[in-house]
């Protein structure tokens, strides 16, 4: 570990003299400059302790205060992280239980944070109501009065446009009806519009609703008269079950045939039509089809189908995913009915939203007390009409111990222990408040590659980018030191191959290892049975160690970006157009259009701070920056031999867009509290921690942080070591 930490600091040495032969441009009085601030990085690589959970996290901070030691998570109740909602509401409390309907909730969804291309939506009346996830019974014609819905001048505007559409060739083709923020109200003015007029399509580009004609409708027109293409599409929109529809009667073959043909290519997979005869005329009836069940589902089972509980879960010492699998096997469902808005911390008492699907509230109450005994707790049971999205929160809320406080080194002139407790108030207060003001470098924590383990994550992920598939598997079932069931399990599939047997020594509660296992054993341990085995986990698994790797390519570019061009928005920097995008990685807007590459004029005029600055994630629509840091994701990509990488796996149904994350973020509402140290009597202590002396200093850190930052990093940089 000595040699691989000598090796980074001469890294980053020789990256500087090269850097600083050929940066000429930058704006700094002298090459004297970046040398200094670059050395002051380097001096805090060398004193920052190096382990197994920290190698993917550099060692460059952002303050220069000298920071102190402690130790957390002595006891699980001393890391107590807290979801926040979209709406600012720790979930824990009961006023994050109160969202009235789907539409005030989708409509704080609309700003919150996926990591996803922002597209502009195009979506007819019944997807606006499948949103909610809710069927909806028909209203009655009087319900749709367009004059009260769209206001009765918009409403003269959209019957003038319908006018000009009888024409052959008609001026307008396409009408606006304005913008409308709030969801319900678009579901009622698609519906609204579409009974009235049912040949047009309303169509949405959030937040306006645009009308045109439906193509279809008129080449049906064409077919049968205009009332009976009317009624169709209503009978269409309306979904009743069990319905049909009756055109009037035609006695041409041929005619019936071209009628057939047009609705099973236009609306075969809604519809299906048959011909009958009555008293001597032929008609055509159309009837909706019947939506496939499953076979030998009880009553039970169908009924609860479409349920969905929201629920807040408490957990202590657990995996999400871990708890997940528990509660999926004592519930009967599979993990993927459960959804949820973000992964938690193992090591901690941790609060958040889920919802699972298929399983009503009081069938989830009756399994309180078996999952109580798991370490999870469960609480504000209810009906929901939808599941969660992954980032559909606004961050964290932490309550934080760090315990035993101590200065670094041999404390210096603190002689004795009024004299620590005296230097450590200073060194505690001007580290908080240098957070405060100037934030922390936004790495990605060791949580994200998988701490203590033997084979970190990214290392994975790596090996599915190369969709070299054995080895990812291999890299997978590496067994971590010591002698646990999982790790002798582990062992024994890498010695013998044998995947069946590696399932029965696996135990239940390594829901992922098990799903990897069964499938290998079913379809053998070469490549095509190893592609199949990572297609057996969830989607959100498997994309977990891809973005690992990525996270790793993040945190190296943000501590070369600070060591090579200092703590100021240099010229082809990166950052964000919009103001008030702090976590930009989970943003939905993450459109090159809204990318800026700062230019020379910007730098000479300080438009932009380091706090503006954005780093790429890697993936295969990000913009990379137009400095030496683009040629360094270039070479850095290229030494893991994905220089060609499409960061799409193919084979495992994967792909990475990319993303664009802030090199800097702040905690919020920071508060902290300093007290001596009691002594302690009873159990609660985590194993392996050093055991702290009575009357020593405690530090109570509350704060929040954004959605995808780690509270790890910020005491980080709080502390100056790896706490």
């Amino acid at each position: 570990m000595i040699q691989s930490h000598d090796a980074e600091v001469h890294r980053i040495v020789f990256s500087v003299v090269v850097f600083t032969s050929q940066a000429p441009r930058l704006r700094y009085t002298s090459h004297r400059d970046l040398l200094m601030e670059t050395l002051q990085c380097l001096d805090q690589v060398t004193t920052m302790k190096q382990d197994i959970d920290t190698v993917n996290v550099p060692a460059c901070f952002l303050s220069s205060h000298v920071g102190f030691l402690g130790s957390i998570k002595n006891f699980i109740k001393d890391f107590v992280v807290t979801e926040i909602d979209i709406n600012g509401q720790q979930v824990n409390t009961v006023a994050a239980t109160q969202t009235p309907d789907c539409a005030a909730s989708y409509k704080n969804f609309e700003t919150s944070t996926v990591c996803k291309e922002d597209k502009h939506s195009v979506l007819q009346d019944t997807e606006v109501l499948a949103d909610c996830g809710v069927d909806v019974a028909l209203p009655s014609p009087e319900g749709f009065d367009l004059g009260v819905i769209l206001g009765q001048s918009v409403s003269d505007e959209l019957e003038q446009f319908v006018l000009t559409l009888k024409d052959e060739k008609p001026t307008k083709q396409e009408l606006s009806l304005g913008s409308f923020a709030d969801k319900h109200h678009r579901a009622n003015v698609h519906r609204a519009v579409r009974h009235r007029f049912p040949f047009l399509m309303t169509v949405t580009i959030q937040p306006e609703i645009r009308v045109r004609e439906d193509p279809d409708y008129r080449a049906l027109s064409q077919l049968v008269t205009e009332d009976e293409a009317e009624d169709f599409f209503r009978f269409i929109d309306a979904k009743v079950r069990g319905s049909s529809y009756t055109f009037g009667p035609d006695d041409n073959k041929e005619h019936r045939t071209a009628v057939h043909h047009f609705l099973s290519q236009r609306f075969g997979k809604l519809v299906e039509t048959k011909s009958f005869s009555d008293q001597g005329r032929t008609a055509i009836s159309v009837r909706l089809r019947e939506r496939k069940r499953p076979k030998k589902r009880s009553t039970e089972e169908r009924e609860e189908e479409d349920i969905y509980t929201a629920f807040t879960l408490c957990k202590e010492n657990l995996e999400t995913l871990e708890a997940i699998s528990y509660m999926a096997a004592a519930l009967r469902v599979l993990p993927s009915d459960f959804t949820y808005a973000g992964i938690k911390d193992k090591r901690a008492i941790t609060y958040q939203s889920m919802v699972v699907k298929k399983v009503s509230p009081q069938r989830l109450k009756e399994k309180t007390a078996e999952f109580e005994n798991r370490g999870m707790r469960l609480s504000q049971v209810r009906s929901v009409r939808e599941p969660l999205r992954l980032g559909r929160l606004q961050g964290n809320h932490f309550d934080l111990v760090v315990r035993d406080l101590r200065p670094h080194g041999d404390g210096g002139t603190c002689s004795s222990d009024v004299d620590t407790h005296t230097c450590l108030a200073a060194l505690v207060k001007e580290a908080v408040e240098n957070v405060k003001t100037r934030g922390f470098v936004n790495y990605y924590g060791p949580q994200r590659f998988g701490s203590g383990q033997n084979i970190h994550s990214d290392q994975v992920g790596l090996a599915l980018l190369r969709e070299d598939m054995v080895s990812a598997v291999h890299l997978f079932f590496t067994p971590d030191e010591g002698d646990e069931p999982q790790s002798h399990a582990k062992r024994h599939f890498l010695q013998t191959d044998n995947a069946k047997e590696s399932l029965a020594m696996m135990p239940l509660s390594k829901a992922r290892e098990r799903l990897m296992l069964r499938a290998l054993n079913r379809y053998g341990t070469g490549p095509d049975g190893c592609a199949k085995a990572w297609l057996s986990l969830p989607h959100s698994m498997r994309v977990f160690y891809p973005h690992a790797y990525c996270s790793r390519v993040w945190n190296e570019a943000a501590a070369h970006r600070l060591a090579t061009l200092g703590h100021s928005a240099r010229e082809g920097d990166l950052v964000w157009m919009q103001e008030g995008q702090n976590n930009l990685e989970n943003s939905g807007e993450t459109r090159t259009a809204q990318i800026h590459v700062v230019t020379d004029k910007d730098e000479q005029e300080g438009i932009y701070t380091l706090g503006q600055v954005l780093l790429p994630m890697p993936g295969n629509t990000v913009k990379y920056p137009e400095n030496a840091m683009g040629t360094w994701y270039q070479e850095r990509l290229a030494r893991d031999r994905l220089d060609n990488c499409r960061f799409r796996i193919s084979s495992l149904k994967l792909n990475l867009p990319g993303c664009y994350r802030p090199l800097l973020a702040s905690p919020h509402n920071l508060c902290y509290q300093l007290q001596r140290e009691a002594s302690r009597k009873g159990g609660g202590e985590v194993a392996g921690e050093r055991k702290q002396d009575a009357g020593s200093l405690t530090l109570t850190l509350n704060f929040d942080l954004d959605s995808s930052c780690y509270a790890t990093i910020c005491l980080r940089e709080i502390m100056k070591c790896d706490p």
